[in-house]
């Protein structure tokens, strides 16, 4: 590497450490500006020109252009950007702080992160054999900017950015993808679309235009978050009572026992993409508009979860958990597993996975019984069908791929029915009593975070009351 390269020769130097604290705990920001983060890969081009054609130079945002590039080129989209706008065009520099109205490249042979405005490169490293910078990217971007953070996937072959798209969604910010009619590979976007965490899919132009009007909402501008929640439960006759109230109707549950940071963060996101001003125009809106209470619903449950998340947590299971439970079962007395919260079912599964190979080597193996439920009725449907796509296997080794998942024809993978059919589904509330007993463990995960005190404390007494 050149002794002019941007890019630091140590990556430690650059990429922050991830905080031992939960880590998809809602994001915390006081941002004072939105910063928008571009991903594209093949076809890029065109869709990054025509995407800063478009856009007024004075939406007070930053845009972030992350590129796949050859780690060999230099590479020329300073340039070009900018001869179609007015803004500055800068290839990034390690260190870099972010402005508004302002245009930053990714250079080459780079991966990027933002970490308090301030743009941090490192040489470009595999993640799972691939290169992922939009991920990387987006990821950070959620951390540092919340919902102020706004991602947009363009054209491009591959998948990356659909998991730093899902980042950017549970951290209240905005998410982009192209419509199929203009991106010139649709891969990357599609990719993203499939993730049901895109909010707009526009073309560029398109693109532009929904950014200039976000650029325009109050909760975007504000340097400090606008406080829509004065108080839980809210008071007769406040439009908060009404969404909670049309919320219960509809879904059957109780919103009220919810922290409120966490509400105020959803609410306030789907107040955005519907650039409406007030609570009391959100709640006229979902009155006259039922599909949107649904969203709302799906969106406070905020379905996080991902294959062996916390790798070591499973290790712990297998060499310290799993020999507690099975130890002395008689050979028909079923080990019993409550997930608690299962979302979309990756965590059932790799608990399953991981049962199969403490058992692997054993003579005696008991009846297994995972009992999974979720609040949310699409996640118990997406866990039962047990396909998940490339995206969602990132934390799924090549040999746990080839024993435990079938490849599909179509793309995507199956889990296979040694694992699936000791697993069961159920809709379930926590708040109400447990569906189970007798149970050798519950397992509920980034869960309680985001319930009040005081349901936290029933749902723990529960969870007492039916572990055998």
């Amino acid at each position: 590497m050149s002794a002019e390269s941007p890019v630091p020769k140590e990556p430690s130097d650059s990429l922050p450490v991830k905080p031992d604290s939960e880590p998809n705990q809602p994001s915390q920001t006081d941002a004072p500006f939105p910063v928008v983060g571009i991903a594209a890969s093949a076809g890029g081009l065109e869709a990054f020109t025509e995407l800063m054609r478009h856009l007024p130079t004075d939406t007070g945002m930053a845009f972030v252009l992350i590129q796949h590039l050859s780690p060999d080129h230099e590479s020329l989209l300073p340039e070009i950007l900018g001869r179609v706008t007015t803004m500055s065009v800068r290839q990034v520099q390690d260190q870099m702080r972010v402005e508004p109205n302002a245009v930053y490249v990714i250079p080459p042979n780079a991966q990027m992160t933002l970490v308090d405005g301030i743009l941090r490169l490192a040489l470009r490293q595999k993640s799972d054999g691939k290169y992922l910078p939009a991920d990387i990217f987006f990821e950070s971007l959620a951390t540092d900017r919340g919902n102020k953070a706004i991602a947009v996937v363009l054209s491009g072959m591959d998948g990356d950015g659909a998991e730093g798209v899902k980042a950017v969604k549970i951290a209240g910010g905005v998410t982009f993808a192209e419509c199929d009619a203009t991106a010139q590979f649709n891969s990357m976007p599609n990719t993203a679309i499939a993730t049901g965490k895109v909010d707009f899919v526009l073309p560029p132009q398109g693109i532009a235009t929904e950014l200039s009007n976000l650029s325009r909402n109050p909760f975007l501008g504000q340097s400090e978050p606008l406080q829509i929640i004065q108080e839980l439960p809210p008071k007769l006759g406040d439009p908060l009572n009404r969404i909670f109230s049309l919320l219960r109707t509809t879904t059957g549950v109780d919103f009220t026992q919810y922290k409120p940071a966490s509400l105020e963060r959803r609410i306030q996101r789907r107040m955005l993409l519907y650039k409406l001003d007030s609570l009391a125009a959100y709640a006229q809106y979902l009155q006259t508009h039922g599909d949107e209470i649904q969203a709302l619903y799906e969106e406070i449950l905020i379905h996080v979860t991902s294959f062996f998340r916390d790798p070591h947590v499973f290790e712990k299971l297998k060499t310290q958990i799993f020999p507690m439970i099975s130890q002395n079962k008689a050979r028909d007395v079923p080990l019993r597993i409550w997930v608690a919260g299962c979302s979309t079912g990756e965590e059932v599964y790799s608990l399953g996975i991981c049962l199969l190979e403490f058992f692997s080597d054993r003579a005696t193996v008991p009846p297994i019984q995972i009992f999974a439920t979720d609040i949310s009725e699409t996640a118990i449907s997406k866990a039962r069908s047990g396909f998940y796509l490339e995206s969602q296997m990132a934390g799924v080794s090549p040999e746990r791929k080839s024993r435990f998942f079938v490849t599909q024809a179509g793309g995507g993978y199956q889990i296979s029915s040694t694992v699936r059919e000791f697993c069961v589904f159920a809709h379930h509330n926590l708040g109400d009593d447990p569906p189970f007993s007798n149970l050798d463990l519950i397992s509920c995960r980034n869960l309680l975070i985001y319930l009040s005190d005081r349901l936290q404390e029933r749902i723990m007494a529960l969870f007492h009351g039916v572990v055998a």
